[in-house]
């Protein structure tokens, strides 16, 4: 099932064009990573999803309905821009947050409790929220966006301000949620994190979408079609015409690096075969390009086409 359905999206703020026509749709129960540069217009979307501010043209759909205010209930939404009241002490800011969203107040203590315990907050409830430092903030932020138990979560950046041990926390609570059907758009500059977390992928660049495609899809569709070797022997690569020697370095062990390029489509197992019969191979990976390589790819090669 389709969690979130944009079709043909388009906003513009005076002379400046945000959103051009942009149609995607995120799988229910996944994650679905919204990645862009600055400025290529991925807060509009998300703003336009949460309904602060209206499309120009083009509809959304949330779980199949047209979107409607009453939606608003089954989002949290974790923004950029962090917006905590400062002066509020934390256990009092978490159980407004909960009453607005509908919230009685047992079943917010309760929900707030249980966050405080997973998240390691238990002597935090009255500090006040200008004394945190900028990761507890942080945690608290989280909680606030999954209190009530959003069936579509928005995360944009979740994991800023964090250290390692933190973010990992986070990252579990994240796959957490989706292990119990939570679907989450997640907006990040991290490729790495992407990599790591994301099922599916929509790139957005200059106000337009430029690819989406589940990760493997879209690593598959970018494959440089290149091993790295390490071997004992020299490599002749016979017969010529079907690889390409890129590089050949030797390297300590008395072994060689080499980078090997498939020309006429044939499978990595093909090459493997061949160069057994040649050297003895110590090690044989596939160079599969990176997130961040695509990104980078992408984003430049769009950058110089003209824009409508």
């Amino acid at each position: 099932m389709i969690a979130l359905h944009t079709d043909r999206i388009t906003k513009r703020y005076a002379e400046h064009l945000a959103l051009d026509e942009v149609s995607l749709d995120v799988q229910q129960g996944t994650i679905c990573g919204l990645l862009g540069p600055n400025g290529a217009g991925k807060t509009t979307l998300i703003r336009i999803i949460n309904q602060i501010i209206q499309p120009d043209s083009g509809r959304i759909e949330l779980f199949g309905e047209p979107l409607r205010p009453q939606h608003v209930a089954l989002i949290g939404y974790l923004p950029e821009e962090r917006g905590l009241y400062k002066k509020l002490r934390v256990g009092e800011q978490l159980l407004y947050i909960a009453q607005l969203r509908g919230m009685s107040k047992k079943d917010a203590m309760q929900k707030i409790r249980y966050w405080f315990e997973r998240l390691d907050l238990k002597d935090w409830w009255g500090k006040r929220i200008e004394d945190l430092s900028k990761g507890m903030a942080q945690k608290i932020q989280f909680i606030s966006t999954i209190l009530h138990e959003p069936r579509f979560l928005i995360l944009d950046e979740p994991f800023s301000g964090f250290d390692p041990l933190n973010a990992k926390l986070i990252t579990d609570i994240i796959l957490d949620l989706k292990k119990s059907g939570v679907t989450i758009l997640f907006s990040t500059h991290r490729m790495e994190t992407v990599e790591s977390l994301c099922d599916d992928v929509v790139l957005i660049n200059r106000a337009q979408k430029i690819l989406d495609g589940t990760r493997f899809q879209i690593q598959d569709q970018f494959r440089t079609h290149t091993a790295e070797i390490e071997h004992r022997q020299p490599l002749t690569m016979q017969p010529a015409g079907r690889y390409e020697l890129l590089e050949s370095t030797p390297i300590e062990g008395g072994k060689i690096r080499s980078r090997v390029r498939i020309l006429d489509g044939s499978h990595q197992n093909e090459l493997l075969r061949t160069l057994i019969d040649q050297t003895e191979v110590v090690s044989f990976r596939e160079q599969i390009p990176s997130m961040g390589d695509i990104f980078i790819q992408l984003v430049n090669g769009s950058s110089n086409q003209p824009k409508r």
